[in-house]
């Protein structure tokens, strides 16, 4: 009776100031009143790796700004290949954007005090490809905005290119990296129509990234895809403990990835100069910031790129990705 008293004032005491206690006879954490098992982390509080303990949370999340950019038309930019599955563009841009909606509302469950915006910057979809993207917005319950690409903004700003193709990635990339800048308040998560994400995906990068970032003590960049060319060179990178999985070290990310309003901000000139031509490679000046910041992929992938099974720039290694793709069908589309 009286270990029992004192076992409760210690976990009183405890919690007061701030400790958890690990009880490894029941596999359990009184403070926390959670078996080992569960998520033991708090969002915008404290993250919780057992057996690291804990990293008190300084970068905290409160918004994440999504920005969406579908081309329902091209197969692939650049490229005279065939995606996995050699199905027409718009099956990939539906399912990508319906992985996505999953995604959020996936975080939506976990972390109800974030706030989340979705844009979608849409290149000239003919009606029937916009009208089935609007019938997953209306079903999502999510806060989802389509705005078009504005071609004629861009003409006098973008070198003049070889084909129409090209010019348009570059419009349409340019017109998300503008407002993720004039609208983003806290991360901004720029997201091409060609991946497919795990429900968790969200969810595993706002925790990541509040115990990494708050680790180095500086905002950071993610990179949602482990992609196969990261592994073509003898690189060496570093191994990170995220909220439920390793993360790496990378110097080299697609135009899919997520980061912060400041780090947007302090690197601007790097942003517009990747839209103004076709660099070689095409993400030079988004590369060079990786030189000066953290840039991380998970391990394994929380996101697949849907191209061609031979690119080195696609499919993650070891992937279900026909699951994946199953899973993302639009039944009624």
């Amino acid at each position: 009776m009286k270990k029992s008293i004192i076992k409760r004032l210690f976990i009183k005491l405890s919690k007061i100031i701030g400790y958890e206690i690990i009880d490894q006879s029941d596999f359990s954490s009184p403070t926390l009143q959670k078996e080992l098992n569960e998520d033991l982390s708090i969002i915008n509080e404290k993250s919780i790796i057992i057996p690291l303990g804990e990293v008190k949370i300084t970068k905290k999340v409160n918004s994440v700004l999504i920005i969406f950019r579908t081309n329902t038309d091209v197969e692939i930019w650049d490229q005279n290949k065939k995606r996995l599955f050699e199905k027409p563009k718009i099956e990939y841009s539906l399912r990508a954007l319906n992985s996505l909606i999953k995604s959020i509302n996936f975080s939506k469950t976990k972390y109800p005090n974030i706030k989340f915006k979705t844009i979608i910057v849409d290149d000239k979809s003919k009606e029937e490809n916009l009208s089935n993207i609007k019938k997953l917005i209306n079903a999502s319950g999510l806060d989802i905005d389509i705005t078009s690409l504005n071609h004629d903004k861009y003409k006098s700003i973008i070198k003049q290119q070889k084909n129409d193709q090209t010019f348009s990635n570059l419009a349409s990339l340019l017109q998300c990296f503008e407002l993720g800048k004039e609208y983003s308040e806290d991360l901004v998560f720029f997201v091409e129509d060609d991946y497919l994400h795990f429900e968790p995906m969200m969810e595993e990068m706002i925790a990541s990234y509040e115990r990494i970032a708050s680790q180095v003590n500086k905002d950071i960049f993610m990179c949602p895809a482990d992609y196969p060319y990261l592994y073509m060179n003898n690189v060496k990178t570093n191994i990170l403990i995220g909220n439920k999985r390793h993360w790496r070290t990378i110097n080299q990310t697609l135009c899919t990835f997520m980061t912060t309003k400041a780090l947007l901000n302090k690197y601007w000139d790097n942003f517009y100069n990747t839209c103004l031509d076709r660099n070689d490679p095409f993400e030079k000046h988004l590369n060079e910031i990786y030189t000066k910041e953290f840039c991380i992929s998970p391990l394994k992938s929380l996101s697949l790129h849907l191209t061609n099974v031979n690119s080195s720039y696609g499919l993650s290694p070891f992937i279900n990705y026909k699951k994946l793709w199953d899973a993302n069908k639009i039944t009624d589309a």
